[in-house]
This record gives C-alpha cells, sequence and structure tokens, in this order.
C-alpha cells in the first residue's frame, strides 16, 4: 500500500474515533474504497467518495468528499454509511 492510501487510511481512522464510529471490518471492501478514494485524492486533489461520484472524473459541484455530511443521518438510518466505511459501534 502506498503512503497515500495510508495516510488516507489514518484519516479515516480518527474520523472513526472522533465520532464514536468503527471501519468496517470487512477488509476487502474497506481497502477497495479506500484505494478508489486515495486514487481520488491523488488524481484530483480531494478525498471524493466514490461511491456517491456521479462520474468518473468528480465534479466538486455535484461530488462529495469522505466525510459527507450526510454521514450522521446514514449511520442513525443503517447503521453505517452508505459506502459502508464507517459503522456503529
Amino acid at each position: 500500500m502506498s503512503m497515500t492510501y495510508e495516510k488516507n487510511l489514518e484519516r479515516l481512522q480518527t474520523v472513526a474515533l472522533t465520532k464514536g464510529l468503527r471501519l468496517n471490518a470487512d477488509n476487502s471492501r474497506l481497502e477497495k474504497v479506500i484505494g478508489m478514494m486515495t486514487d481520488n485524492f491523488s488524481q484530483h486533489g480531494l478525498h471524493y467518495c466514490p461511491c456517491k461520484q456521479q462520474s468518473d472524473i468528480p465534479q466538486p459541484e455535484v461530488d462529495v468528499t469522505c466525510p459527507c455530511e450526510n454521514l450522521n443521518k446514514e449511520i442513525e438510518a443503517q447503521g453505517h454509511c452508505k459506502c459502508r466505511v464507517f459503522y456503529t459501534k
């Protein structure tokens, strides 16, 4: 894994800790989503959420970054975010 991926993983772990959440225990799912998010960061400079992206090339006026503003609502309604990165403890 790249240093950029590791930094993104650490960032998401911090978000989870701060919000009282946990990251998905399914490592293959977590690696896939974080990998795609890291690619977005490397190519476009922001951690665009790959699960909510409207097209192959993120569009700042449409696409959201992770964690998104709907995170808390999704967690409350489903116990996890749409992308299945964050879960309740």
